[in-house]
């Protein structure tokens, strides 16, 4: 298993970085995990002629899912044909649409988004959301399957519904946070992983309710936890040198290996002891 970071800032991109998305390979299944402003341009460089098999979204903020829209025309292109050059386009239903996991009421929520954009004189592009993806709205506690792996996802602490999630396969697993604050339910969630994915927002511990990690929290998470790699996200900053303090100060609470998610650089998962869902 690998994980290729496609952004990882907070709330919009900054310096020529996008917004939260993953993309983690397994045996030949790709799986995107969110889809923040700016992904869509970095799976072209990340993954050339090839689009996730699936995509799951942690929650409804639009720092996780506003690249769902140019995502789903670059799917949808993928499902269009004509039968001759004098034909119309029309849907080549032997490509099947990308499965889409969203929390509940994620579905009216990004057909809404979609639905601010008509593209009247292309019926089938006007419908690039519908036609792209086969949207699943999940519940915490539930379990999916993406080919060979197997998905979980548990409520963590957010101001909007966020599920952390456990991507698992034969060999190792990995686990998202999504954005979360302190809770026991994530070093459950993410128990004997082989990397934990972890948010780490904010400098001091989050006195506002809204529901974020500081990079100590992060690196306590990942002690109680047992992960074997411990892996930093979702800044304020692309400064190199706060990025490095979060680094420092999540290592000063865990032992393990600390790093920046970097866009662009590959991240192989290790496995380490298994726990079951």
């Amino acid at each position: 298993m690998d994980l290729h970071p496609l952004g990882i800032m907070a709330g919009m991109p900054d310096g020529g970085r996008a917004s939260s998305g993953y993309l983690v390979r397994d045996g030949g299944v790709t799986l995107q995990l969110d889809a923040g402003p700016g992904t869509a341009l970095r799976i072209g460089a990340v993954s050339p002629g090839r689009l996730p098999d699936a995509v799951a979204i942690t929650h409804l903020h639009s720092d996780h899912v506003y690249d769902l829209l140019p995502l789903g025309k670059l799917v949808l292109r993928g499902r269009l044909r004509r039968a001759d050059e004098s034909a119309e386009l029309e849907i080549d239903e032997s490509v099947p649409r990308t499965p889409l996991f969203v929390p509940r009421g994620g579905a009216d929520v990004l057909g809404a988004l979609a639905a601010l954009f008509p593209v009247t004189t292309h019926p089938l592009l006007d419908r690039a959301f519908e036609l792209a993806f086969a949207v699943h709205e999940y519940e915490p506690g539930e379990t999916v399957d993406v080919g060979h792996l197997t998905l979980r996802f548990e409520l963590l602490r957010h101001a909007a519904p966020n599920c952390g999630i456990r991507v698992g396969s034969p060999q190792a697993d990995l686990v998202y946070t999504g954005d979360t604050g302190v809770t026991d339910a994530l070093p459950a969630l993410a128990e004997g992983a082989g990397v934990l994915l972890s948010e780490c927002t904010l400098r001091e511990s989050d006195r506002s309710g809204h529901g974020h990690l500081s990079s100590r929290e992060a690196g306590r998470a990942a002690s109680d936890a047992g992960v074997g790699e411990l892996v930093l996200t979702h800044f304020t900053s692309a400064d190199p040198l706060e990025l490095e303090w979060h680094r420092e100060r999540a290592a000063s609470e865990f032992g393990g290996p600390v790093r920046i998610a970097d866009p662009g650089h590959r991240i192989p998962v290790t496995p380490t002891r298994k726990v079951s869902a």
